[in-house]
């Protein structure tokens, strides 16, 4: 059962000659309305970039945070905040991670933070979710569209209210002008433009 999907009962009222139909909240569902934070330390952001043409990179930023309002009754009225700092990048390897952090690419020093802000939700069948908002990325913002899958609720060990979430975007890097590349003699680029992005998310609900 999807987390945004209404319960539906019908009642045959004998007004005229129509039947009305009546929508109830699974009860289950509407608790799960509210604020959540998310738990960075249970959560991750990633990435994956083709490199030389024939394999792929993966990276993740270390330090992010970001809150979730959820409204069972109706998604749209849905919203999340994430801020990521750009200096947490880490691919496994010092240098790149440092030509990462420089001019080149995100130009941590000036541009600290990558931050997406929703502007819209809605379900798309199931337990899968479309959330679309603005990203921006050094001094560049642009419209994204993430598409997540809701994988349950539960109180933890400790009494938390828990959600997770997990989803995935695509993105060419030079649309917010992260532009740096080299040539291969063989024919190709260095990196490539597209860039997938991950979200695996848990986020636990406020008092």
């Amino acid at each position: 059962m999807g987390l945004f999907t209404r319960r539906s009962q019908t009642t045959n009222l004998q007004q005229g000659a129509g039947a009305v139909a009546t929508l109830d909240v699974d009860p289950a569902l509407a608790a799960l309305t509210g604020d959540y934070t998310i738990d960075a330390a249970h959560s991750s952001i990633g990435f994956t970039v083709r490199h030389a043409m024939v394999t792929n990179v993966r990276g993740s930023f270390a330090e992010h945070e970001g809150t979730l309002h959820l409204e069972g009754a109706d998604p749209s009225r849905s919203t999340a905040s994430i801020d990521v700092k750009i200096a947490s990048v880490d691919t496994g390897i010092a240098d790149r991670d440092g030509h990462l952090r420089s001019g080149d690419f995100f130009d941590a020093e000036a541009f600290p933070l990558m931050t997406f802000r929703s502007t819209e939700a809605s379900p798309l069948g199931g337990d899968t979710y479309r959330i679309t908002g603005e990203l921006t990325i050094k001094d560049v913002t642009r419209p994204l569209s993430i598409d997540l899958e809701f994988n349950g609720s539960a109180t933890d060990v400790y009494g938390n209210e828990r959600v997770g979430f997990e989803g995935s975007a695509e993105i060419l890097r030079s649309d917010w002008g992260l532009t740096w590349n080299a040539a291969l003699e063989a024919g190709g680029v260095m990196v490539s433009d597209k860039v997938k992005l991950t979200f695996d998310i848990s986020a636990v609900k406020q008092a």
